[in-house]
């Protein structure tokens, strides 16, 4: 009985792992480039009350052992990157991979970080920067005297001079991948740093290679699908809600015993 109070308190704290992940996924339906993240359990070791293939007899063995499974904990979280759906913006500088990889931003520390979302604005100084005022990576700047701004898909970036109508060109975006996407370190605002798990960063333009092509006057929203968390939040709560049952019921059980004396 103790063990199953023990037991039972690792399947609580499991599904409350699973309430808050799941939380933070409803949080971020809206949020552009936004990744699902998705909480990966595993079972605890066993305590073997009798050994599997143990002798019962001479000439006879035990078939199954009896094993007695100790609980569960978290075994990782992980991103899923799955496209998410693209919404038309008509702003000039809204970008949206279609396929694989990620726009490369340049902190302020000078290295770099990747990300998804292709809101961009433009500072004060016409360079292309996000929401927080990082860089694009390579740089590129946008003169205030030219109009008509294009970014095609496979990344190069022109506009036109009003003076002599002639075609200008600003500057190639990049965009990067790698081997396991799922192994980058999240960093909030939705960027992301390369890691040992992820591998080396594989650089290239878009629509080259394994690379997705860009489109412009277009986001990337959220791939998280409400109703499915729904369901996993209504899901986690009751074996959550189960757990502590079992919790209450090893306790009546404990008190029977402590009362027999009596």
């Amino acid at each position: 009985m103790i063990r199953g109070l023990y037991t039972a308190a690792t399947g609580m704290n499991s599904m409350q792992h699973q309430i808050d992940v799941t939380s933070n996924n409803i949080a971020n339906v809206n949020t552009t480039g936004f990744k699902q993240d998705r909480a990966e359990f595993q079972d605890l070791m066993y305590e073997s009350l009798n050994y599997t293939a143990g002798q019962t007899t001479q000439t006879t063995m035990n078939p199954t052992g009896i094993d007695v499974g100790l609980g569960v904990r978290i075994s990782g979280i992980q991103k899923n990157f799955t496209e998410g759906d693209l919404k038309q913006t008509s702003n000039d500088l809204d970008l949206a991979i279609e396929g694989k990889g990620f726009f490369q931003i340049t902190l302020p520390s000078g290295e770099t970080a990747y990300t998804r979302n292709g809101a961009f604005k433009r500072n004060n100084e016409g360079s292309i920067v996000n929401a927080s005022g990082y860089p694009l990576s390579p740089e590129i700047v946008i003169p205030d005297n030219v109009t008509d701004l294009t970014i095609g898909k496979d990344g190069t970036v022109t506009a036109t001079d009003p003076q002599t109508s002639a075609t200008v060109d600003l500057g190639q975006i990049t965009i990067a991948d790698f081997i396991n996407p799922a192994g980058l370190t999240p960093l909030g605002d939705s960027l992301f740093m390369q890691s040992d798990s992820s591998g080396d960063a594989l650089v290239g333009n878009p629509t080259e290679e394994q690379f997705g092509s860009l489109q412009q006057g277009m986001i990337e929203q959220s791939n998280v699908k409400l109703v499915n968390e729904m369901v996993d939040l209504i899901t986690a709560q009751r074996a959550y809600e189960a757990n502590s049952k079992a919790i209450t019921t090893a306790d009546s059980m404990l008190d029977t015993v402590n009362r027999l004396k009596n």
